[in-house]
């Protein structure tokens, strides 16, 4: 407890970056793995930010838990590496006196994570028990995103020891962090739940630090901390670099220590310059007990817009829904599918969709085809987005382009990757995945950024899933399923559907969901075309029936091998239809004669229905 007896009558100064330092050795492989193999390496760090004047040293093991450790393949090497890593800085800290902090790093991001918050814990417990039984000082708890992920972990340590906690939320903007929370509340809140020192680190350099403390009251029972970057970051000759000044970082610490700071390091860019700096700015200063906090200017986020057409997600609720798919253009030529999308709006449609650069080929823009449509002829448009082609900001950008758009129908898909596609050599970005991007989605129909900031306005999308029923046992697949819809998912559109057992299975499996669906229906136009979709294409499988029937048909006559495509879809539907409200109608090759042909079938039956006084249930 000796930390926070100083802490109560001092300003003490930590270290700064592990990595920095490592990366401009030209180290890029797992940096905890060097607690082991090139000890003297770290503890090489830990005396030249000891020299500098640091009072504090953290651990090299930020990732040093099993989740992330996995990514190398060395996830058993939890306890060598984190027991070696307390060893090594205890060492080079006991001449001085320095105290030595237990570092633990959060796990949770933006980009996409399959492990669950339990999982999480579990993890990061069994790494902060080693730390602890190594005799640390403290622990650090750092570079958390997520705020859930670190409050939780606060409380379970809590019980487990009574060790000083430092908790570190990171943000994306300054004073907010990614959940929309304000900083002050998330302090305050890790300090009701047991963190003895609370604060930031990483993301955010100096001035952006400092404004963030600007409206964050000091803590009663608790410390403040803070550890920016050197500055924001930029790439110089394709290697990353942070451009400060070590006078300027000092320089800084003074206007942190202003906002009631007491405990100040570096994060990713500094080096023991910096430290060396903050250690010189610092020295003749004293806590600040009290400040007076006049609070951020309140951001008004308004309400979206009432959507011109009901939302999809309530529309199959109360009948009968039918969407097309029509695929833009891979050429510039655009008049077929204008003509095309206007036809099946004639013939009944809810909506045409348009998919995102299907199997990795480019197309034009369904955003901007979309806006052709919605303004130009009066077309309702639903917008597939996939996480392959942008990452996060462009994400972003696109969903807020399709929102200012008045385009509030989508379907969120992970999308194929590019190696299928007409350019190979091109990068995947998936820096989330379909999962994840419902979430973010979500956030923006709340009026909050990706990155946590406020927005002045709510959008107001309607986010469908995508379904693959086409497995061995449908049952296994709805545990997806529901984690889609804990997501944000509100209704789901399935591939392509070629049995009528299928559909049945399909019904039975979902049937005690409340969430919508519509049923993949694509015709078939030959043999070759069955067999590529069969052979060749994920999600996508047909019957053996049905590639008979494909078989003798196409052998007879090309046309007639249309024909019986449709036939065959027919039948598909007769059997939809009796289950499903939401039928989802995938045009093949612009033929979209072909989709009008089911269109009008559909309607037929539903018309036969009523004539007969049969109502079509909502079965979901």
């Amino acid at each position: 407890m000796a930390l926070l007896e100083d802490l109560k009558t001092k300003i003490l100064t930590a270290d700064g970056a592990m990595g920095t330092l490592l990366y401009s050795y030209g180290i890029d492989f797992c940096y905890e793995e060097l607690n082991i193999k090139k000890p003297e390496v770290i503890e090489n760090i830990h005396r030249q930010y000891i020299e500098a004047g640091a009072d504090i040293i953290q651990t090299n093991t930020y990732t040093a838990n099993a989740i992330k450790l996995a990514r190398y393949g060395l996830e058993k090497e939890v306890e060598a590496f984190n027991r070696a890593g307390a060893k090594i800085a205890k060492k080079a800290a006991k001449a001085g006196g320095q105290y030595v902090l237990g570092t633990v790093g959060g796990v949770v991001g933006v980009r996409k994570n399959e492990a669950t918050l339990p999982e999480i814990i579990e993890a990061l417990l069994e790494q902060a028990t080693i730390l602890i039984d190594e005799k640390v000082d403290g622990l650090l708890l750092e570079t958390f995103y997520d705020y859930e992920e670190l409050h939780t972990l606060v409380v379970a340590l809590r019980q487990k020891t009574e060790l000083p906690l430092i908790a570190q939320v990171s943000m994306h903007e300054p004073g907010v962090l990614v959940n929309g929370m304000s900083l002050n509340d998330a302090l305050h809140g890790l300090e009701a739940a047991g963190a003895n020192i609370v604060g930031v680190n990483c993301r955010l350099g100096p001035y952006h630090t400092i404004q963030a403390f600007e409206n964050v009251e000091i803590p009663q029972h608790a410390y403040l901390s803070a550890s920016p970057n050197a500055s924001l970051l930029d790439v110089e000759d394709g290697k990353l670099v942070f451009e400060s000044e070590a006078d300027y970082f000092g320089k800084a610490a003074v206007l942190l220590r202003n906002e009631g700071v007491r405990l100040i390091g570096g994060c990713c860019g500094t080096t023991p310059a910096h430290i060396r700096e903050v250690k010189k700015q610092l020295a003749n200063l004293s806590p600040v007990e009290d400040k007076k906090v006049v609070g951020p200017k309140e951001i008004i986020i308004h309400e979206a817009e009432k959507p011109r057409y009901e939302a999809l997600h309530n529309k199959v609720k109360r009948g009968r829904s039918i969407i097309v798919e029509l695929d833009t253009p891979r050429h510039l030529e655009t008049e077929k599918f204008i003509e095309g999308a206007e036809i099946l709006q004639r013939a009944g449609v809810d909506a045409v969709t348009m998919a995102d650069n299907s199997l990795a080929s480019p197309r034009i823009s369904n955003i901007a085809m979309g806006s052709i449509l919605k303004y130009e002829k009066n077309v309702r448009a639903l917008a597939h987005i996939t996480c392959r082609d942008r990452n996060l900001i462009g994400l972003q950008s696109h969903l807020m382009g399709l929102n200012a758009l008045g385009i509030h129908d989508i379907l969120a898909v992970t999308g194929d990757p590019t190696k299928v596609g007409d350019f190979p050599g091109a990068t995947s970005v998936y820096d989330v995945s379909s999962m994840e991007l419902l979430q973010l989605i979500k956030k923006l129909n709340d009026g909050i950024s990706f990155s946590g900031k406020p927005l002045r306005k709510k959008a107001n999308f309607s986010v469908s899933a995508a379904f693959n029923p086409n497995v061995r046992n449908v049952a296994r697949a709805i545990p997806r399923l529901e984690k889609k819809i804990a997501a944000g998912a509100d209704y789901f559109i399935t591939q392509p559907v070629y049995s009528k057992e299928k559909i049945i299975e399909i019904y039975e499996a979902t049937k005690h969901l409340d969430t919508p669906i519509y049923i993949g229906i694509m015709p078939l136009t030959s043999l070759r075309n069955s067999e590529f979709l069969h052979h060749e294409v994920p999600g996508i499988k047909l019957s053996e029936e049905v590639l008979e029937r494909m078989r003798i048909a196409t052998t007879e006559d090309p046309i007639t091998g249309q024909t019986e495509g449709v036939q065959i879809a027919k039948e598909l539907i007769d059997t939809a239809a009796q289950l499903f409200n939401g039928i989802y109608i995938i045009t093949p090759f612009m033929r979209y004669e072909m989709s009008v042909e089911l269109i009008d079938y559909i309607h037929q039956l539903d018309q036969l229905k009523r004539g007969e006084g049969i109502h079509v249930e909502t079965s979901y």
